[in-house]
């Protein structure tokens, strides 16, 4: 398998390179290589994350506003192809990364923290937990809008789902608002996320 010439030779090879890097480092440190407490949930929590964010984005400041676009050129080849081939494929990489950004980060919180789960003191904004326990509420309300509001109606939307053209109108205003809802809440979740372990930019 090529990792070039497939995405999943290329994800294999990623993750194989990222294993044998860590190795070096290990060794280049002098560090005994000891995988059960390498944090592996934080790392896939962060490589998930990465995957849900980025389409995020690319759906609220690439996609929807490219077919917007699209849709308005009357002479132009129309928006057809990227919501028959691309939408669907990248929805499915969208909302199963949105599924493993939480679950990682919920198993994280229940292991990866010492010998005594945090995931209480987190979600309830317990002293030297409120930040990321912000930040864990905010991820949870974005998987909420993932799961039952997002692809629920872009399933109509894109035909995958029978929908009269009323009910596919609707569907795209609540498609849109809750990613837009997403969109906006990300910007503090990440900036919690990150701030839990570096502190607040400000």
């Amino acid at each position: 398998m090529h990792p070039l010439k497939t995405v999943k030779g290329a994800i294999t090879a990623a993750f194989v390179l990222a294993v044998v890097v860590s190795i070096l480092i290990s060794l280049g440190l002098g560090v005994d290589i000891d995988f059960r407490h390498a944090q592996l949930d934080r790392w896939l929590h962060i490589v998930s994350g990465v995957m849900w964010i980025g389409l995020l984005y690319y759906f609220n400041v690439v996609q929807v506003p490219a077919l917007a676009v699209a849709t308005a050129d009357k002479g132009g080849p129309g928006g057809a192809g990227v919501t028959k081939y691309v939408a669907p494929r990248a929805l499915w990489w969208f909302r199963w990364a949105a599924l493993a950004t939480w679950l990682t980060g919920f198993y994280y919180l229940w292991f990866g923290y010492g010998d005594e789960p945090v995931v209480h003191e987190a979600f309830s904004f317990q002293p030297g937990f409120a930040v990321i326990g912000v930040g864990a509420w905010l991820g949870t309300i974005m998987l909420f809008n993932v799961w039952a509001l997002i692809w629920p109606n872009q399933k109509k939307i894109l035909g995958i789902k029978p929908a009269t053209d009323e009910e596919k109108a609707k569907a795209r205003v609540v498609a849109l608002y809750a990613s837009r809802v997403n969109f906006i809440l990300s910007v503090p979740m990440l900036m919690c996320m990150g701030g839990q372990s570096h502190g607040l930019p400000f």
